[in-house]
């Protein structure tokens, strides 16, 4: 019975999560194969730098339990930041459509801040949609803006 449980389990959790997606799953592995790599690296370069130095202070052989706190709090502090940087060269470097369209996007937001007039701002946002998404066509409909009165009834 518990052996058709898992690939039921397998089914469930590939459609739950959008796993069937396989950029996805490429992106992912190859951030956090990379961070993990990269943290790896600094965590043993740290504590063997470190041991080395207080050995030749030292002579003792003896490691001070405050360096593995330090070392995990460094290692700790740059998860995040290691992280993004990865991403984002990942990104460049292998989902380039991905990349462009989030800067896209990004410079869009920025332009219409200062935009006013909707002529302008309506054929950015088609060069936007072009731009990212390439669709065969695309249609912008604006419904006409409604008068405000500029004197109140009486009453």
């Amino acid at each position: 019975m518990i052996v058709f449980l898992i690939p039921i389990s397998f089914a469930v959790a590939v459609l739950r999560h959008r796993l069937y997606d396989i950029d996805i799953i490429i992106n992912r592995a190859l951030v956090y194969g990379g961070l993990t790599a990269i943290l790896a690296g600094i965590y043993f370069g740290v504590v063997l730098g470190a041991q080395s130095i207080i050995y030749a202070l030292t002579r003792s052989t003896d490691q001070p339990p405050i360096l593995v706190v330090l070392t995990t709090l460094v290692i700790a502090a740059l998860i995040q930041p290691l992280r993004r940087t990865i991403q984002t060269f990942i990104d460049k470097r292998f989902f380039r459509p991905k990349y462009d369209a989030a800067r896209t996007l990004a410079g869009f937001g920025r332009a219409v801040r200062s935009e006013v007039d909707l002529e302008p701002l309506r054929a950015s946002l088609l060069d936007v949609v072009d731009q990212t998404m390439r669709p065969k066509s695309a249609w912008l409909w604006l419904r006409e803006p409604t008068r405000v009165p500029t004197r109140l009834p009486p009453g």
